[in-house]
């Protein structure tokens, strides 16, 4: 655990107000506006403030947030963490259905949802008696019925005011993020405040590690400008957004993923560093190949979300080392990058996870959970401050994948001189020896009646 850092989300994001005049949020969609820290701050405390005191909501109730990458949804959320109330980031291209289960689910008493997204969840919430907050509300100037508010209509946010006066404690829960399962229906995986509170300070930890490796003193360096293209609902988008956050970075957003808009919205607000899957990360460089654009103030290419190909590498080495590789490692059950792989190691290993932070304990485990020997393969189990306390209302599967305070990855791991390698999925591997059980015994039988 980290002995200096907050002990829950609303301390974490309080302490950026100090940033003031420093842009924050910048959109990238004309016409948007942006916010700076100070002004970001404001609108979220009032935001809090009437969550808490007009709509009477109190610490536990949860908060659903759904629209795509825009500066409001930041408001949104962490309107939601200064109340004290559990925020529940949902998928904006769902259908109708799929917010239905994941409502039904949740429980949520508010909605914070654009006006693209309110007609899926207008029935939900009326039924329910659920409060509305319509960001973007163009069509819907006036409020279709008495729980509905329209975001634009709310009083301006005094930037002197404070959040309201609730209590939140590291023990109670702070998020819950829904992943796609197997079963065809999303997962909720339920983080408390001190968990999350650790997944903020990871990123401090990583840039820290980062700047070493370039032969750099921390925290000495100008603060970032990402160019974030994770979706906002997803816990990779959270790892960039509270490493931006912890530094007084500003993050440029876009809508859907292009490349030729991704270099564009480099050159005009001078990104540093790149935050995506690295599938965008290649089509990125693509086309800066194809067009001849050298994004000259890039110094990061910052994947995460799946296993890098290892031809990023060669990619990047083709520029020189002027930008520098980095890959996060971790589910949302861990709370997003709870190890990292960058810089002169990320190319020669490029297929590494890397190494945890100092806040998070690595197992290989054996057959019985046993600890395995460095050299030798197994499941990775991780443990730590970040890691999420189970899943949503389904004590079946907490017990089957959190074991004794460590969770089962299901990825299969082995270590090298403190690196975690994964070569694969222990699901696929018992897959492939299942089939490979079945054909012996096939070709036994076929051996046989010959």
């Amino acid at each position: 655990m980290y002995a200096d850092g907050p002990r829950t989300l609303r301390e974490f994001v309080e302490t950026t107000w100090a940033f003031g005049d420093r842009p924050f949020l910048i959109s990238g969609v004309a016409g948007e506006r942006g916010y700076a820290y100070g002004e970001f701050f404001a609108a979220a405390s009032a935001l809090a403030c009437r969550l808490s005191d007009t709509y009477g909501l109190r610490p536990g109730d949860r908060a659903v947030v759904a629209m795509p990458n825009r500066p409001e949804w930041q408001i949104a959320f962490w309107a939601a963490q200064l109340a004290g109330l559990v925020a529940v980031p949902l998928d904006p291209r769902w259908t109708e259905a799929e917010f239905t289960f994941a409502l039904d689910d949740s429980g949520p008493r508010v909605l914070l949802v654009d006006g693209e997204r309110l007609p899926p969840v207008a029935d939900w919430a009326r039924k329910a008696g659920a409060r509305v907050v319509v960001f973007h509300a163009e069509d819907h100037r006036r409020a279709p019925e008495d729980h509905v508010e329209r975001y634009e209509d709310l009083p301006a946010p005094d930037p002197l005011a404070a959040p309201p006066e609730v209590e939140a404690r590291p023990e109670d829960d702070a998020t819950i993020l829904y992943a796609a399962r197997a079963t065809g229906r999303p997962q909720g995986i339920v983080a408390t405040q001190l968990a999350q509170a650790g997944a903020a300070r990871n990123p401090r930890f990583h840039a820290a590690t980062s700047a070493l490796g370039r032969g750099a003193v921390p925290g000495q360096e100008s603060a970032p400008v990402t160019l974030l293209t994770f979706p906002f609902f997803h816990v990779a988008a959270l790892s960039s957004l509270y490493a931006a956050m912890s530094a007084g970075g500003s993050v440029v957003l876009m809508g859907d993923w292009d490349a030729e808009e991704a270099l564009r919205l480099i050159r005009e607000h001078r990104v540093t560093n790149y935050a995506g899957t690295p599938e965008t990360a290649l089509d990125l460089l693509a086309e800066a190949d194809r067009t001849g654009d050298r994004p000259e103030s890039l110094r990061m290419l910052d994947t995460g979300g799946s296993a890098p190909p290892h031809d990023l590498v060669a990619r990047l080495a083709a520029r020189g080392e002027r930008i520098e590789p980095y890959n996060g490692y971790g589910p949302a059950e861990t709370g997003g990058a709870v190890m990292a792989n960058s810089g002169a190691e990320y190319r020669l290993h490029p297929g590494s996870a890397g190494r945890p932070t100092p806040s998070t304990e690595v197992r290989i485990a054996g057959p019985a959970g046993e600890a395995l020997p460095e050299g030798e393969t197994g499941e990775l189990w991780l443990r730590g401050q970040a890691l999420a306390r189970g899943y949503w209302r389904d004590e079946e599967a907490t017990a089957k994948a959190f074991t004794g305070g460590w969770f089962r990855t299901g990825d299969l791991a082995v270590i090298h001189d403190g690196r975690a390698d994964v070569v694969g999925r222990k699901a696929e591997s018992a897959e492939k020896a299942e089939k490979a059980e079945s054909a012996e015994k096939a070709e036994k039988a076929e051996s046989a009646e010959t």
